[in-house]
């Protein structure tokens, strides 16, 4: 079990709702297979794994953790256009004309309709925990788009969802240029050694830099006329992580220190040790977005 990203949310007022109530209200969104023509379908699943039941896990640190399921036929552009060339040919010569775009477009529909009932489908675990002590959402998950999917599912089964960007953009800006010079730091936290930069104007000239040391000269040089989009910043002992200039968090990657904490559990009790070892994560994670937030404010 492992947390690589965070897509944070502020909830604006507290959640209306339980471990209870709000297992209860997924239940109704509940994932469930494809049928044979329907192309995807997105739902709530178990967090921890497939064989323990639950829709909402609740840790000791009182964050709640749900899962949403996105399941999806795969059908390449590549094998539609080889079956779809022969049939715009025949119906083509049939008519004696070119078709149109819009005949085009109506026999790609009709032929991915005949292909769902024999495509592969492709099924993807979105995590997102909600941290009730923090009024916080934080979804892991590197995609915007992917994020406002899991709110919007969420907003749909509990009727409400009063979620506002964590942190002010402008201010996380300003406070990015400076923490590259290694000035005014969160609590706890340094460089790391990754940094992507990018100017401002229409032309848009990019620097990158991996693995480099982000204080030395032919990085800092790059201020004068770029904005930091992406540095890397570390927590000894606990992780490294890339701090987006949306906001984003992206890239954790833990300590071993933190990892193995747990391994002396073992997996007898799969859900304990699932859950244990979330509750690890979160308590961490916790930690590092309130020196994050508290160095740039909301």
């Amino acid at each position: 079990m492992n947390i690589k990203n965070a897509r944070i949310y502020r909830l604006s007022a507290t959640l209306p709702v339980t471990a209870e109530t709000l297992e209860q209200a997924l239940s109704e969104f509940k994932t469930r297979p494809l049928s044979a023509q329907e192309f995807a379908h997105t739902g709530f699943c178990q967090p921890l794994h497939a064989s323990i039941n639950p829709l909402v896990t609740q840790l000791l640190n009182g964050v709640l953790v749900v899962a949403v399921k996105t399941t999806q036929k795969l059908l390449p552009a590549a094998v539609i256009n080889e079956e779809l060339l022969p049939k715009i040919e025949a119906a083509e010569q049939e008519k004696g004309r070119p078709l149109s775009r819009k005949e085009k477009q109506q026999l790609k529909e009709e032929l991915q309709l005949s292909l769902l009932p024999r495509a592969f489908s492709r099924s993807t675990i979105t995590r997102a925990y909600i941290d009730m002590a923090g009024n916080q959402i934080i979804v892991d998950t590197a995609s915007a788009s992917k994020a406002e999917d899991v709110l919007a599912l969420l907003r749909k089964a509990i009727g409400t969802l009063p979620a506002l960007p964590w942190l002010d953009n402008h201010k996380l800006n300003s406070q990015l240029q400076l923490w590259l010079q290694n000035k005014s730091l969160p609590a706890e936290l340094t460089l790391g050694h990754n940094a992507q930069l990018k100017a401002p104007d229409e032309e848009g000239a990019k620097a990158a830099f991996k693995d480099h040391l982000l204080t030395h000269d032919e990085v800092q040089a790059h201020l004068q006329d770029k904005l930091v989009t992406q540095l890397q910043l570390s927590k000894a002992e606990v992780c490294t992580f890339t701090m987006r200039d949306d906001g984003a968090i992206t890239g954790i990657k833990w300590a071993d220190a933190i990892t193995a904490k747990n391994d002396e559990m073992g997996y007898e009790d799969l859900q304990a040790r699932l859950e244990a070892d979330l509750y690890l994560l979160t308590s961490e994670l916790r930690s590092v977005l309130m020196a994050v937030q508290g160095s740039v404010g909301v």
